[in-house]
Formats: structure tokens, C-alpha cells, sequence
């Protein structure tokens, strides 16, 4: 029997999607803090202007492994209305990012670096959740129909 083929072929089942997300999630994370950490410590940006920078050059990275790996179902059949609304999802969540950001190294007095990583934490709950609800899941589907709707 072949060991990867599980690990490589799509699943249906929440738990292990979720595992798939939080490993993508890390993936993604390695891009955004390493992109982070250049445009702030080499490019001589500001933190929040480069968190913002990287959190969407995560998105891409996300959003690319995602719908090849981690989730068996999707909702919306056009690719580009499926990746507008990954990204509002992601968008959202760099809005909470920049606050969470702001408020562990501004209010709480974390290291930038220290934010980043609890406010990815949280983000990442949030942005399965939605995205899950959203673009891949069966019940989306009504969602979809809704969405074609308000296109017409």
C-alpha cells in the first residue's frame, strides 16, 4: 500500500482538512514572516506597512495549496470569484491582523516578530472558519447561487 497516497489524496473530513489547513497555514506563515523580516529589517519599511505586504503575498501562497490540497469541495465554479472571495477573506483577516499587530506591540509591548505570531494564531481560526463556510464546503453551494444571483 502506498503511505503518501492518503496524505496527498483530498478528503472530506473536518479534522484532517483542518491539519492540512494548519500545515499550509505554516507554509504560508515561513513566506509571510521571512517577507516580513526582510521588507522590515533590510528594506528599512515599517513593520505595519510590511506585515501588510507579506499577509498578502501569504494569501497567494494559501490560497494556491488550499484548493489543491486542503479542501475536497468547491463551492464557487468560477476561479476568479473563488480567489476574489479567498482574498476579501483574507483581507479581513489582515484588518485584524494590522489591529492584533498594533495592539501587542504598541499596547502590550511585544516585539513586533512576538505580535506576528499570536496574531497569526488567531487568524488562522478565523480564516479556516470562513473560508470552510464559504468557498468549500457542500453547504456553500447555496451560497454560490445566492452569489450568481447578485451577479445577474
Amino acid at each position: 500500500m502506498n503511505r503518501i497516497a492518503p496524505m496527498t489524496a483530498r478528503t472530506n473530513s473536518l479534522s484532517a482538512q483542518f491539519l492540512r489547513y494548519f500545515v499550509v497555514g505554516g507554509v504560508a506563515f515561513v513566506a509571510d514572516f521571512a517577507l516580513l523580516y526582510l521588507l522590515t529589517e533590510l528594506a528599512e519599511l515599517h513593520y505595519l506597512f510590511s506585515a501588510s505586504v507579506a499577509f498578502i503575498a501569504g494569501v497567494a501562497v494559501n490560497y494556491a495549496l488550499s484548493v489543491t490540497w486542503v479542501f475536497d469541495h468547491r463551492s464557487v465554479d468560477n476561479r476568479m470569484h473563488e480567489f476574489v472571495i479567498f482574498a476579501v477573506i483574507g483581507i479581513v483577516g489582515l484588518a485584524f491582523n494590522a489591529a492584533l499587530m498594533w495592539l501587542f506591540t504598541e499596547l502590550v509591548g511585544f516585539h513586533y516578530l512576538e505580535s506576528k505570531m499570536v496574531a497569526t494564531a488567531l487568524i488562522l481560526l478565523f480564516n479556516f472558519g470562513a473560508r470552510k463556510a464559504l468557498l468549500f464546503s457542500a453547504g456553500a453551494d447555496d451560497k454560490k447561487s445566492l452569489l450568481e444571483q447578485s451577479n445577474a
